[in-house]
């Protein structure tokens, strides 16, 4: 407004800039609560009337036709303000709520589980609900420390819901069964009924025994899990037979089989889901997460997770199209 009225009092009452004092009022109502807007607009009109006054405009209809103009921009403004701010308060009651449903479904995970180092991050593809399918849970039983990191398949409350119940049912199982076999049993009974048939979940079980330094794996349609050893290479353990996800029991396929590999102190072990590897970069490319170990690679756990994820982000060049969740695990130093 101050660039308009200085503008009008350099050409003259012939340049027919007064209109454009509207302007304050207008970018006002996109930033401002109504009140403000509507200060500003009583700032804008007394402006007007001034220049107006300097510039004689009120001897013919030019001067009221800014006024009028000032003042509908103003009264427009203020609605949208309104408007906006309605909005944004159920927004954040919106987030508020997915706040609370999240903390709930994905409790957070201790720093220090049995012998272990444990950092977890999660980043859902819908901004504004921060709440997704994918899931994480570390227990430590009798039988060592257990893992779950999965996937449901869908989007929305249906699938919220389904992993709330996969959750519940691994918390109990983790600590009741004796091996990781009959825990996806567990699971699976649970995903096929569920979900009848409609959603299934992949998902990778991990048993970490710290004191035979090893790690046992159950992997069900889920991508493999990555081992950052301490010399710098990277594994990426296979089973030996590749199981349907959990929900799709009922057409057969394989049973998935539990397969053991060497986890020893100094090594890293990530278990992601495919909304890290499936991140698509500016060409179309995947994320290249082998490639990109060396960020684990850190004295601290949560800061080299958090240093991949930032990583993953910036491959995708903006927000990721689908949930990524990582569970990174080393043991701890005595």
């Amino acid at each position: 407004m101050a660039v308009v009225a200085a503008v009008d009092l350099a050409a003259g009452p012939e340049g027919g800039f007064l209109p454009l004092v509207s302007l304050g009022p207008a970018f006002a109502g996109l930033i401002g609560t109504w009140r403000r807007t509507a200060l500003i607009g009583c700032v804008a009109l007394l402006l007007c009337v001034g220049l107006g006054l300097y510039d004689g405009l009120f001897d013919t209809r030019r001067g009221y036709t800014a006024m009028a103009s000032v003042a509908g921009v103003t009264l427009a403004g203020v609605l949208a303000a309104g408007s906006r701010m309605r909005r944004e308060a159920e927004l954040a009651g919106v987030r508020s709520i997915a706040e609370v449903a999240q903390s709930v479904l994905q409790r957070p995970v201790p720093r220090h589980v049995g012998g272990l180092r444990v950092a977890v991050s999660y980043t859902s593809a819908v901004a504004e609900s921060r709440i997704g399918g994918d899931l994480y849970e570390a227990v430590a039983s009798p039988h060592g420390v257990r893992v779950i990191v999965g996937d449901v398949q869908g989007k929305g409350l249906a699938a919220v819901e389904t992993a709330a119940s996969v959750l519940g049912v691994f918390r109990e199982a983790a600590y009741e069964e004796p091996d990781l076999a009959m825990v996806a049993a567990r699971l699976e009974r649970t995903v096929a009924r569920e979900a009848d048939g409609e959603k299934f979940v992949t998902a990778i079980l991990a048993e970490i025994d710290t004191e035979q330094r090893s790690a046992v794996f159950l992997n069900c349609g889920h991508p493999p899990p990555m081992i950052v050893r301490k010399d710098g290479s990277v594994d990426f353990p296979r089973p030996p037979a590749y199981a349907l996800p959990l929900g799709l029991g009922m057409h057969g396929g394989e049973t998935p089989q539990p397969h053991r590999c060497e986890f020893a102190p100094g090594d890293r072990l990530l278990l992601y889901t495919d909304g890290v590897t499936e991140a698509r970069g500016a060409h179309g490319d995947f994320y290249p997460l082998g490639e990109r170990a060396g960020l684990l690679r850190t004295s601290d756990a949560g800061e080299g997770l958090e240093a991949l994820r930032a990583d993953v982000v910036r491959h995708a060049n903006g927000p990721l199209h689908d949930d990524a969740a990582m569970v990174l695990l080393r043991h701890r130093r005595r």
